[in-house]
C-alpha cells in the first residue's frame, strides 16, 4: 500500500461523517410486568411459523424445484 492510501481514503471518508445523524439517548429501565408462559408461547410458535414453516416447505420440495418442466 501506499503512504498516500491512508490521507486519500481520510478524505474521501470526510464529506460522508457530517451526514451521519447523532444517537439517540436511550435509556433502559427494567420491565414494567414480566412476560407470562403464553405470551412466550405465543412468541416462539409464531417465529417457527413464519421462519421456519417456509424454509422447511422449499427444502423438503427442492427435488421437484430442480426439475426443468
Amino acid at each position: 500500500m501506499s503512504a498516500l492510501t491512508p490521507h486519500l481514503l481520510r478524505a474521501l471518508a470526510g464529506p460522508a461523517r457530517r451526514l451521519l445523524v447523532p444517537r439517540a439517548q436511550i435509556h433502559s429501565k427494567p420491565p414494567r410486568e414480566q412476560l407470562g408462559t403464553m405470551d412466550i408461547a405465543i412468541g416462539l410458535t409464531s417465529c417457527f411459523l413464519c421462519i421456519l414453516l417456509p424454509a422447511g416447505w422449499v427444502l423438503s420440495h427442492l427435488e421437484s424445484y430442480k426439475k426443468r418442466e
